[in-house]
């Protein structure tokens, strides 16, 4: 932890202050979010339905405007989406705290949602911009601090949530109030890329600057190819916990097991990220590391589909155990493959943007993969619930594994035929022309 600290203060203040903002957003957020379902299904007595159309206009309004939110950073700035990001966030869940209407929860939920669209792309570029060449270590860290606010948020939460949702909600808003405050203040101006703010008017500069990334097949071919990592790691939040209780039941064991699930996932990223960024980067070129990230990940869910071939104890704490021990492994080893493939990730979007309109660029790439996330996560329910009817329980880890190979598959073959490498200037120039 201390070599972590060193390397931390080694960059400048942007850089610094840029982990330290990520921190603290996902600690506010994830001390809120776990328990917002709860609540708005008990004291507030809405129904399942209104519960989902609330928690799923958040995801809509966060990716379905990523693109939105970098295609404005790169015009007018990256600190004023940032800043006006968070003040989303405090508006959001100070609203959600304080109303029980369902127009009004819809639009504290959007209003969130949005937020993370604004501020998300404009952090990434800021840091990639400020870090230069050692974009992939900073992002090393930038995940360190990223899972850090995520592990400690819902113990926050759930302190907080024992008094009341209120009180969680308030307290959300006002350390988002806080980091505002901090980002007015402490962290320097940085302006997006200049030639997204040249051209006969916003409109025709905005569209000729999409047209010229969708142009950007190698941009696009990656952006595909990635989608399958974001499915398999979602399964920390989705099909693992299922498993778990599925096995262990819904009380106190249960609980604890997805907890040691979250445990292990943000504890090994904290200890061990920065090592595994640095053994890859010294033995790897990056396309290299991602192909061996998504196998990891791949990998991940061979624990589960082992357990489906054991016998089932015949004791309960033998079913309790198996519950328990390979769902751990499988989250250890997603950890493991996203800890190789995430700092090379967002370093391969600077590079095939050419270093023009950064976040644009990370702006469509979170909404390519959001997509892929919300179809992905269909299918993997859709393909519990078939395992469980038709009694192959082996079908969702079977289809997760080789999710995993086809996208190492693709990665690989990306890497090998040269498309993940920086474009050529004739490239680069090529689309500026076009796009203004």
């Amino acid at each position: 932890m201390k070599g972590t600290l060193a390397q931390v203060r080694s960059y400048e203040r942007s850089v610094r202050l840029l982990m330290v903002n990520q921190f603290t957003i996902n600690l506010g957020f994830y001390m809120l979010m776990p328990y917002l379902a709860t609540h708005l299904a008990g004291p507030l007595g809405l129904a399942g339905w209104t519960v989902g159309l609330i928690l799923g206009v958040r995801n809509f309004s966060q990716q379905g405007m990523f693109l939105i939110g970098g295609t404005l950073a790169d015009r007018f700035g990256y600190k004023p989406m940032i800043v006006a990001g968070l003040a989303l966030r405090i508006a959001g869940f100070a609203t959600l705290g304080l109303v029980d209407s369902v127009p009004a929860l819809l639009a504290a939920s959007a209003a969130t949602g949005l937020a993370g669209a604004l501020f998300n792309p404009a952090s990434r570029a800021y840091l990639a911009a400020d870090a230069g060449e050692r974009r992939v270590e900073a992002f090393a860290l930038f995940n360190v601090f990223y899972q850090a606010g995520i592990l400690l948020g819902p113990l926050v939460g759930m302190v907080l949530t024992g008094v009341d949702f209120r009180v969680t909600c308030l307290v959300a808003a006002g350390i988002f109030a806080v980091l505002s405050l901090v980002q007015i203040r402490a962290l320097p101006q940085r302006r997006g890329d200049e030639s997204a703010r040249r051209g006969a008017g916003p409109r025709e500069g905005v569209l000729a600057q999409w047209r010229g990334i969708l142009r950007n097949r190698p941009f696009l071919l990656f952006s595909v190819a990635m989608i399958g990592s974001y499915v398999m790691n979602f399964q920390v939040y989705m099909a693992l916990p299922l498993e778990v209780r599925r096995i262990g039941g819904e009380g106190r064991f249960g609980t604890a097991a997805v907890a040691v699930l979250f445990a292990v996932s943000g504890l090994s990223t904290i200890l061990f990220q920065t090592r595994v960024t640095a053994w890859c980067k010294a033995r790897m070129e990056p396309g290299r590391a991602l192909a061996w990230g998504l196998f990891a990940m791949g990998t991940a869910f061979l624990p589960l589909l082992a357990a489906t071939a054991l016998p089932a104890p015949e004791s309960l704490t033998g079913t309790r155990l198996l519950a328990a021990v390979p769902p751990a492994l499988s989250a250890l080893l997603l950890a493991v493959g996203t800890m190789i493939a995430y700092p090379f990730e967002m370093d391969t979007i600077v590079r095939l943007s050419g270093d023009r309109l950064v976040a644009t660029h990370y702006g469509l790439y979170n909404t390519v993969c959001g997509v892929g996330i919300a179809l992905g996560n269909l299918l993997t329910g859709a393909a519990l619930d078939a395992a469980r009817a038709a009694g192959m329980s082996a079908l969702p880890w079977l289809a997760l594994c080789l999710l995993g190979l086809g996208c190492t598959a693709a990665l690989y073959g990306l890497h090998r035929t040269g498309r993940l490498a920086r474009p050529t200037p004739r490239a680069v120039a090529r689309e500026a022309v076009a796009a203004a």
